[in-house]
Parts: C-alpha cells; sequence; structure tokens
C-alpha cells in the first residue's frame, strides 16, 4: 500500500466481486453490461438477475465509458461498470484505458463514494497486456487524484500472482515509493 495525499492504494490477489469492505467494485463489462465471463460473470453472478435488469435500459456503452448501478446482492453500495478497450481493435486504445479509470474514479467521487475496487480492466478476453495496462492505470489514477474529494482508498484486485507482482512495482515505480 502507497499513500497518495490523503488517498490509500493498495493491490492485493483476490476475488473482484468478494471486497465487502469496499464502497463500490468496477466490473470490467462489455458494451451490453450483461453477464459475460471473467469479471464481468463473478460480479454478475454474486449480484444476482437484479444487476443486469438494472443495467438493461444503461446499454450499450462505448469504450472508455463509465455507469454506476447499485451492487444488488454484493457487499457493496455500486458497481461502477467500464467498457474497456479490445487491444489491437479499439484506438487509441491507451487514452480509452485511461479514461475507464478516470471515469470510474469521477463517478464514485460525485456518488460521495470512499472506496473503490478495480480490477485489471482490458487485460482479460480484451487482450490488453498486462505491464502497459498497469502503466496507464496509475498513470490515470495518479493524475486524477488530485481532482478527488470523497474517494480515500483504491484497491486493485489481481486474480493471479504475476499480476500482483506487476502492479506492485510499477505502483512503486510510479508514486517513487517501495511497498513494505
Amino acid at each position: 500500500m502507497v499513500q497518495v495525499n490523503t488517498i490509500r492504494i493498495e493491490c492485493v490477489k483476490g476475488n473482484i466481486a468478494q471486497q465487502p469492505d469496499m464502497d463500490a467494485i468496477v466490473n470490467a463489462a462489455n458494451a451490453e453490461l450483461k453477464m459475460g465471463g471473467g469479471v464481468a460473470g463473478a460480479i454478475h453472478r454474486a449480484a444476482g438477475p437484479e444487476l443486469e435488469a438494472e443495467c438493461r435500459p444503461l446499454a450499450p456503452i462505448r469504450p472508455g465509458q463509465a455507469v454506476i448501478t447499485g451492487a444488488h446482492r454484493l457487499p457493496n453500495r455500486h458497481v461502477i461498470h467500464c467498457l474497456g478497450p479490445v487491444y489491437g481493435k479499439d484506438e487509441p486504445a491507451a487514452e480509452l484505458l485511461a479514461a475507464c479509470y478516470r471515469n470510474a474514479l469521477q463517478l464514485a467521487d460525485q456518488n460521495a463514494l470512499h472506496s473503490i475496487a478495480f480490477p485489471a480492466i482490458s487485460t482479460g478476453a480484451f487482450g490488453y497486456p498486462i505491464e502497459e495496462a498497469a502503466r496507464i492505470a496509475f498513470g490515470a489514477i495518479l493524475h486524477e487524484i488530485p481532482n478527488l474529494h470523497h474517494v480515500r482508498h483504491i484497491r486493485f484486485v489481481l486474480f493471479h500472482d504475476d499480476d500482483l507482482r506487476i502492479h506492485e512495482q510499477i505502483l512503486a515505480e510510479l508514486t517513487g515509493k517501495p511497498l513494505p
């Protein structure tokens, strides 16, 4: 964990759908905001069919866009759904990926949420290289931190040990603060 201004940023290994201490979790959504594989599947299964029903009128969304819903059967207050870019297809990919993180943080802040948990957006089926995606994600978050009034805790929830290690290294590098 590192502290940037008044905000804690941490990386953990785990399941994004099992973060009971977070006000919001972020869904690496598909354009139609439906149950899918990976993160979207895990979140929708845990939240129950009410989540997909609430999402229906909000779809479709575009790459880089974020929308917020209730969390239903999840232990959180909200789910923020982001559509990340498909690597090699949606361009400019880096700008679209950064927009996901920026827009999610802005929605969390506008809704007076204090904590938010992110997956590694676009790094699964959408094929974004993990190291490049982590640099973009942390760069966007660090750029947005001065604009946040409510968010005080940002967590990255990674599924694999290698992804966790890469995120921790890049977070330490970009903040200049070694992780304990």
